[in-house]
């Protein structure tokens, strides 16, 4: 998890496993209609998530939760808004859909256990062609998202991507506490400087045009020896 933004310079020196919430060490991304960006309520962006099917989101199961300052509490459909198709977020380009039900994985309890995984059910389509759910592999991979651009630097309005490297589970184990190989990815250079950072939950880690993880959390955003954890899709392809 990559925590939200007023108190996240504070809790980044305090905590090992954060929920990651821009691209570290990328670019401004090419058009991706499928990359979602989910609103709350008040109309502000909080995760991403990615369309795998006209009318389903697949996002973390940690951003259908909301924190604030007065505790946590379930994020509730009706407050949700999906829009496809947008890579500016100031702009009026895409398409948006209500959410029609929100469905979080029944064994996710925090981000470092896994199982960090959701599905939105939109309520009505969306008119773009969907990410297809693939197997993992070793090699490179692609992350998109709306997030800061470093530990301390401010989000991006502009969907960015960055090129990371999917670790073997040996490596990951070796790297990040608690790792569950076949239920985790984890993907970031040895010397770290491309990475998923506060604001990018959610959103997709992608080979070769297929989507194999989701955002999950991270220790710091593109630190040496820290690589970026991802929920493994392939496992949850039935419950999907």
């Amino acid at each position: 998890m990559r925590i939200s933004a007023p108190v996240f310079a504070v809790l980044v020196l305090l905590f090992s496993g954060l929920p990651a919430d821009a691209v570290v060490g990328g670019r401004e991304a090419p058009p991706a209609p499928w990359v979602v960006a989910l609103f709350d309520r008040a109309g502000n962006f909080f995760c991403g998530g990615a369309l795998v099917a006209p009318d389903k989101v697949v996002t973390a199961a940690h951003c259908t939760v909301e924190r604030s300052a007065l505790g946590r509490r379930d994020r509730r459909a009706e407050e949700l808004t999906a829009v496809a198709g947008r890579a500016d977020l100031d702009s009026r380009a895409g398409r948006a859909s209500g959410v029609a039900e929100i469905r979080r994985h029944p064994d996710f309890t925090a981000v470092t256990s896994g199982d960090d995984v959701a599905v939105l059910a939109l309520a009505e389509p969306l008119p773009y062609e969907p990410v297809r759910v693939a197997e993992p592999r070793t090699g490179p991979a692609l992350v998109h998202g709306w997030g800061r651009t470093g530990e301390l630097r401010p989000p991006s309005r502009v969907l960015r991507e960055a090129d990371v490297p999917i670790r073997t589970d040996v490596e990951c184990a070796d790297l990040v506490p608690a790792y569950r190989a076949g239920a985790m990815l984890c993907a970031g250079y040895p010397e770290g400087g491309k990475d998923a950072c506060e604001g990018d939950s959610g959103g997709p880690l992608t080979v070769a045009g297929e989507l194999v993880g989701v955002v999950s959390f991270g220790h710091g955003c593109a630190r040496p020896d820290h690589p970026g954890v991802y929920t493994a899709l392939s496992r949850y392809r039935a419950w999907l």
